[in-house]
């Protein structure tokens, strides 16, 4: 009966809010395919003379994003009467938009990765562009382009080629979100910040992208950015004027000639947190195919740190590496001299006993690739030859240091170095500041990013906790997991299940380690088995700051990792996720004081079907880890 009132009182008020919006002008409907998302966008009067483009956003019934402003601010393009009157160059241009015609279409499609966290994604949603025209000045047009899809909503605005006005300038968008009273946020001031969950008041200051929202209901939602390819990053900051209410904030203004888009601004909701988890490939739907046409050369795997760089300690890097069943090295700053000098050389070893040819040619027979480490200042006064050159040296990939971010300059050359290293079949990871936005998918050479606070900084494993439903929303991240640094803020099983929990193409294994630290720990047979790439990805259960439990299947073996925050934690894991009818042989990695090794990692085995239950009791600061294999 309660929901029964819910329902109409969602209902009425709805309708309330339709026949304000009516009262000014027609309410446009975008829905998703199984109905749950309900988008509507409307113009009503702002000024006696200006009207506004507002939206909602409702999900099972539900309003979650209340009446909101979109915006964009642009500082040229006014009309002829504007500038005799000598009107502010930054005025809103929504101001004086007129709706000139809707159009609507279905897609169900669906495209298979080169590499993800599951095999196949299906590209599913109802699209709406509505076409706006200025008032005061014709020749300017654009398209509110708006896709509804069961995994969430998103929107951009698109400006057509336009002969008369080729160049346009934004200096900001001021696009809302306001949400309900009580809602939270998971906020982090920057890519490698600490979170903190705080209400929508009181902010240090922005908040990155994605931003994890907790409803006051119970359920989730993500505020995330998409197709960030030729425009400013944008962060989340809190409305001066209006409560509950998160608003847009570029990072620079954006030089840009038609025909061009903004970003996405994505907008998921979830009952469960793991849901959004599940439904984060829907930014890489926001993007561009592949430009990549054959990308067989393209090999996940993963990856550990050379510590020492001297000749003899890569090849015995080398020998662990193939005998843990890792697939490269990486050898990071300084091979080639100071990082942050121009004067430093990429293309030349600048340390002593350092045969890198010899080590390329090593690691070739024992089935190790090499990836380089290379900072901006190389990137930028070398990347016409670099790639090539590394190229034709054998060298994999390219890991990307110190790079700028944010500004609209930064932002096209990152993704022109992506273009560059494509076509010199080499793979990038990208550390420090820079996030992804789902460019993974246009170029799959780029296999990872930091923008994150992984084990560089040894985050506890509350922290780590948080991760899943937050940082890795935008995609593949390289935390750098390390087992033996005695600096290690979690438990052994904790440390092992992050590699089935964290997404990485390139999984970085042993970042603080070296061989000799090893004694060949029985539980690492689950490193050497996991590989890095996924036909399905399933989250059990999950909330941020507490725990998680995700299950990933490749091929008929599943890999599944379970850890706690700083709290000793009992988790019932469920396996009815299994195929009915078939049988797995489980081998589970435990916390155990009274296992034989220093790193107290107990290991047993068992059966497991779709109707098992586990116990998994896990000690603070813990995890688990399992490995299914079909019998």
């Amino acid at each position: 009966m309660m929901h029964f009132f819910r329902s109409l009182v969602f209902i009425v008020m709805a309708m309330i809010q339709a026949m304000a919006a009516q009262a000014a002008g027609r309410v446009y409907t975008a829905t998703s395919p199984d109905g749950y998302y309900v988008f509507q966008c409307y113009q009503k009067p702002a000024t006696d003379t200006t009207s506004a483009l507002y939206y909602t956003l409702s999900y099972k019934n539900v309003k979650i994003i209340d009446e909101s402003l979109m915006e964009l601010r642009l500082d040229n393009h006014l009309s002829e009467q504007a500038m005799a009157l000598k009107v502010d160059r930054r005025t809103r241009w929504f101001d004086k938009l007129q709706i000139t015609g809707v159009d609507s279409v279905r897609v169900n499609s669906g495209w298979t990765p080169v590499y993800g966290e599951q095999s196949r994604i299906r590209d599913h949603y109802r699209a709406l562009t509505v076409h706006l025209v200025k008032e005061d000045n014709p020749i300017y047009k654009m398209d509110l382009q708006v896709r509804v899809y069961n995994e969430g909503a998103a929107f951009r605005f698109f400006f057509p080629e336009n002969e008369k006005g080729t160049y346009y300038r934004v200096i900001a968008e001021n696009t809302e979100f306001a949400l309900p009273a009580g809602t939270r946020a998971w906020h982090h001031s920057w890519a490698q910040a600490p979170y903190k969950l705080m209400s929508l008041s009181g902010w240090p200051g922005e908040s990155e992208r994605p931003l994890t929202l907790e409803l006051p209901n119970g359920w989730y939602a993500c505020l995330a950015e998409a197709q960030m390819v030729d425009y400013a990053r944008t962060k989340f900051k809190l409305s001066l004027s209006k409560p509950n209410t998160i608003v847009t904030s570029m990072y620079t203004p954006a030089d840009l000639i038609s025909p061009f888009a903004t970003p996405w601004r994505v907008i998921m909701i979830a009952a469960e947190a793991g849901q959004l988890i599940q439904n984060n490939a829907l930014l890489l739907n926001l993007n561009e195919p592949s430009k990549i046409n054959n990308p067989d050369w393209i090999k996940p795997g993963k990856i550990m740190r050379v510590m020492t760089q001297t000749t003899k300690d890569a090849l015995e890097n080398i020998d662990f590496a193939a005998r843990q069943g890792l697939q490269y090295i990486l050898f990071d700053w300084k091979w080639y001299g100071p990082a942050f000098s121009f004067s430093s050389d990429a293309t030349k070893v600048a340390i002593p006993d350092f045969d890198l040819p010899a080590i390329i040619r090593y690691g070739k027979e024992k089935g190790i690739g090499v990836w380089l480490y290379v900072n901006q200042q190389a990137l930028l006064a070398q990347s016409d030859s670099l790639f090539k050159v590394y190229h034709n040296w054998g060298v994999r990939g390219v890991k990307f240091g110190f790079v700028q971010v944010g500004s609209h300059r930064w932002t096209t050359w990152i993704e022109d170095m992506f273009r560059k290293a494509a076509e010199n079949q080499v793979m990038l990871n990208v550390h420090d500041d820079w996030r992804p936005t789902g460019e993974q998918r246009t170029w799959p050479n780029l296999m990872t990013a930091e923008g994150i606070r992984g084990n560089e900084e040894m985050p506890d494993a509350t922290h780590n906790t948080i991760l899943p439903f937050t940082r890795f929303m935008a995609g593949a991240a390289d935390y750098t997991i390390c087992y033996y640094d005695k600096r290690i803020r979690t438990t052994h099983a904790h440390q092992l299940a992050l590699a089935a929990i964290y997404y990485s193409p390139i999984q970085t294994l042993f970042w603080y380690d070296k061989p000799g630290m090893s004694n060949n720990e029985p539980e690492l047979e689950f490193w050497k088995a996991i590989p890095t790439t996924w036909d399905e990805t399933y989250v059990i259960q999950g909330r941020p700051g507490a725990f998680i439990t995700t299950a990933r299947r490749s091929g008929s073996s599943w890999f599944i990792g379970a850890i706690t925050n700083n709290e000793a934690r009992q988790l019932r894991i469920n396996f009815s996720f299994l195929p009915k009818n078939k049988r797995y042989q489980a081998v589970i990695y435990s916390d155990d004081d009274t296992a034989p090794t220093k790193t107290k990692v107990g290991i047993r085995k068992t059966v497991i079907t779709s109707k098992t239950v586990l116990d998994a009791r896990l000690k603070p600061s813990g995890g688990q880890a399992i490995w299914l294999t079909q019998q």
